[in-house]
């Protein structure tokens, strides 16, 4: 007797079948986003263009939200921050995928859902982005997986265990036997004088961060590599992350989401998802841009840049020697 592995509706705990909401200007994504849904067990709540969505009527959204945004203009960012407010406040989740163009523009918007943000997706990708969607949702019954699924769910899991545990060790401050993302409270004081940071430490001198031109020597001979050995070999996104933002902070200069993407030397996708997790350990933080509240900036933690500092002072980097404390 043949094996039935087709997939049944995705259900919560109370036994309700899972909605989603499919907006997408682009005709050939909308259908294969349908498809993808319907697949995976959804019941389609609703499945139109942007612009139709915010025509119609303010209904309920769906358990998810897949949106299809490769063009942010005025109306669209309108929709987006509408959507990010919504879902924040409903727990929907939303997955959005968007162009390497539009990027800096769609990460401004969601500030509040938790948003998967997707950059030149393909179809694995955004697939991925469901399961991943389907994994968040507590008490799921889901139909028994065949062997090939439950091999791929396992392989998407240890990733994101190895990912979350790479930035754990990371993490400054972390307690002592806590689990991820699990941190104590920075023990210095700070205080903001314009667009500077400075620490306030009445115990001990504290470390500078080089000059930035020193950091940039650092990235570029890590990026020299690539020319003699495949990329992927090297790959380390957090640390280059970092690297890229003490270089930036040296400068005094803002990064964008999209520069950052590229400096981490992974695909897009795969760097916002270590952003994400920075972020969320208080690596990184998020600043919304001052001029336009639409958009947003990524910067170091003041306890990771105080890190950074004692980093280079530890490895003799020039102008990173201890300073008398303020």
């Amino acid at each position: 007797m043949q094996a039935d592995f087709s997939y049944e509706p995705v259900r919560d705990g109370a036994g309700c079948q899972l909605a989603v909401t499919i907006l997408a200007d682009r005709d050939a994504v909308r259908a294969q986003m349908r498809e993808d849904a319907e697949l995976a067990g959804y019941r389609i709540l609703e499945c139109c263009s942007l612009e139709e969505f915010a025509s119609g009527s303010s209904g309920s959204l769906g358990d998810l939200v897949l949106v299809d945004c490769v063009e942010a203009d005025g109306a669209a960012m309108a929709i987006l921050s509408r959507l990010d407010m919504r879902a924040g406040k409903s727990g929907a989740q939303l997955v959005v995928s968007t162009s390497m163009a539009a990027l800096d523009t769609v990460f401004g918007c969601f500030a509040l859902s938790g948003a998967q943000i997707l950059v030149d997706a393909g179809h694995a990708e955004r697939v991925i982005a469901i399961g991943r969607a389907l994994a968040e949702v507590p008490n799921l019954r889901l139909r028994e997986m065949a062997e090939e699924d439950r091999l791929m769910v396992l392989r998407l899991t240890e990733q994101v265990a190895r990912m979350a545990e790479r930035v754990e060790q990371l993490s400054p401050g972390q307690r002592e036997g806590g689990g991820a993302f699990r941190l104590e409270a920075a023990s210095q004081a700070w205080r903001g004088q314009g667009d500077e940071y400075v620490v306030v430490d009445e115990t001990r001198a504290r470390p500078r961060l080089p000059d930035a031109a020193y950091i940039r020597q650092m990235i570029a001979q890590r990026q020299a590599r690539a020319k003699f050995f495949d990329g992927e070999l090297f790959a380390d996104p957090a640390w280059d992350i970092l690297l890229d933002l003490a270089a930036a902070r040296a400068e005094r200069q803002q990064v964008c989401v999209t520069s950052l993407c590229i400096a981490a030397g992974v695909p897009a996708t795969t760097a916002l998802r270590w952003i994400a997790q920075m972020v969320s350990a208080d690596l990184l933080v998020r600043i919304p841009d001052p001029h336009d509240r639409r958009r947003a900036h990524i910067a170091l933690a003041d306890s990771t840049a105080d890190a950074m500092a004692r980093y280079f002072a530890a490895i003799g980097a020039p102008n990173a020697e201890p300073v008398a404390a303020l």
